[in-house]
């Protein structure tokens, strides 16, 4: 078994992939895998991972036979990933040399679940450093202390799968599945699961994750209706937390959670097509209506009065229109 498994989705990304093998070359040790994983790219990705599969050391060359975005492309290399810890990357992204074992010293050393990692962001030649919402630093704990208070950023608004590494026993009890198809916030129920339901987790820094921000082929700049997807992800959000025990306490911020990614989407609506905002607006409309009317006028009691206006009239829109 290998120590650790790495996986990677690709999809037409011919510009930024050589960075991507490149860092995972500077990475790679005998007992590390990486799972490459071509989601039927149509450009010049293949040839570079045939390549790879011959010349990185621990590549596995994995190729869909037909797109299925990353949440799907993920779940097949989880698939085939053999290691005792996960670690995800995406194909257009890269990492620091010797960040993966340096993280996989982490998590040994704090055996706990899984660990969250701060990041960098870069934006052309800006380049930033995120960190965990979470305090202390390198101390295990209950993940459920990830989720709240609902009134501030917690570890379940720092989404990204990318940035930590999680113990294999979390894959075995069926917690490092994505929901297949979502071709956006496929990350957001899944760390809401990961912290509801795995026992164990830490923040430990570590910002070798870079993460590259507004380019072509990024998911938060497409324009078409895989955007959208984004309502079925928090809508799965919050049927899970409905059925959670302690769930008078954690839906609240979910709510909260929904409500502001609405805001954000629709408070930008002039970058879709026509016909895509018009949907965008008649479904963040529906997801309004499905949310506990109690919750949701605590949350948009709470926003500034920008965003609670827009999503007052979200809401009227939808009732009118529903009446008919």
């Amino acid at each position: 078994m290998p120590k650790l498994s790495v996986v990677v989705p690709f999809y037409n990304v011919q510009t930024y992939a050589p960075d991507a093998l490149k860092s995972l070359e500077l990475n790679a040790r005998d007992d590390f895998e990486f799972l490459l994983v071509d989601d039927c790219s149509t450009d010049g990705t293949p040839a570079l991972l045939e390549r790879a599969a011959r010349e990185l050391p621990g590549a596995v060359h994995v190729v869909r036979d037909r797109n299925g975005g990353l949440a799907t492309a993920r779940n097949t290399g989880l698939d085939a990933a053999r290691g005792e810890y996960l670690a995800f990357l995406d194909g257009d992204d890269w990492l620091a040399p010797g960040h993966l074992a340096r993280t996989l010293a982490a998590i040994e050393a704090l055996s706990c679940d899984f660990v969250r990692t701060d990041h960098v962001t870069v934006t052309g030649r800006t380049r930033a450093v995120r960190h965990v919402p979470h305090g202390p630093q390198l101390v295990p704990t209950d993940p459920r202390a990830g989720i709240l208070p609902a009134t501030r950023s917690t570890c379940v608004d720092y989404p990204y799968a990318w940035a930590g590494m999680y113990h294999r026993r979390l894959l075995d009890r069926g917690l490092l599945h994505f929901t297949d198809g979502l071709r956006t916030a496929e990350d957001r129920p899944w760390i809401w699961r990961l912290h509801r339901r795995a026992r164990s987790f830490a923040a430990v820094g570590l910002p070798g994750v870079f993460y590259r921000r507004g380019i072509s082929t990024s998911l938060t700049q497409i324009r078409d209706e895989r955007q959208l997807d984004f309502i079925r992800a928090f809508d799965q959000v919050l049927d899970d937390t409905a059925a959670d025990p302690d769930f008078e306490q954690l839906l609240p911020k979910a709510v909260r959670t929904y409500c502001a990614i609405i805001a954000h989407h629709v408070g930008s609506i002039e970058r879709f097509e026509p016909p895509v905002a018009e949907k965008l607006r008649l479904m963040s409309a529906g997801a309004l209506q499905r949310m506990p009317p109690e919750l949701l006028d605590q949350a948009l009691d709470a926003m500034d009065p920008a965003r609670s206006t827009l999503l007052r009239r979200l809401r009227r829109l939808r009732s009118g229109r529903g009446a008919a």
